[in-house]
């Protein structure tokens, strides 16, 4: 072998070696389910319009499931509330419910006019640029902690972002 040909080799040995590498630390399976073999959420795009009053304010935001196990959101916690409730939106009524799918490879949208959280008896009213911490508890994947930016009350994610 010629020193072009071994440097090459050897160039291709440690392409394949780090790509192994990277692939035992990510979902090599494609899954997306983390290494206890819970569906991994993600999420995006969450916000809470400035709350009028503080007797109650919603909160907006999209969770991801890139894994192939469907989950559900059965709660949601903050510091700034004790009573957080999912609201389901059906021909424009709002009712609690007690979880929400989220599809397996595929996403729960809790948006304005639709389907969203509540936070009832505010401990506080934030103001616009605040961040309001919650938690989000599944069925099966493991709680995610969320910085809520907090907007106008006119903002609309759907009329920001193209959407």
């Amino acid at each position: 072998m010629n020193a072009r040909t071994t440097r090459t080799l050897a160039a291709a040995l440690s392409l394949t070696a780090a790509l192994a590498i990277s692939g035992c630390s990510s979902d090599s399976d494609g899954s997306g389910d983390s290494a206890n073999g819970k569906p991994k959420m993600t999420v995006s795009g969450g916000y809470m319009p400035e709350p009028v009053n503080d007797k109650m304010a919603g909160a907006f935001m999209v969770i991801k499931n890139d894994s192939k196990t469907a989950d559900k959101l059965t709660g949601i916690t903050s510091p700034l509330s004790d009573d957080l409730q999912i609201h389901e939106t059906k021909d424009q009524k709002m009712q609690q419910v007690h979880s929400m799918d989220v599809p397996a490879n595929g996403e729960l949208e809790l948006a304005r006019g639709g389907n969203h959280v509540m936070f009832m008896g505010l401990k506080n009213t934030p103001k616009v640029g605040d961040k309001v911490t919650v938690e989000l508890h599944f069925e099966k994947a493991d709680p995610v902690k969320v910085e809520l930016d907090v907007k106008e009350r006119t903002y609309n994610a759907q009329n920001s972002n193209g959407h």
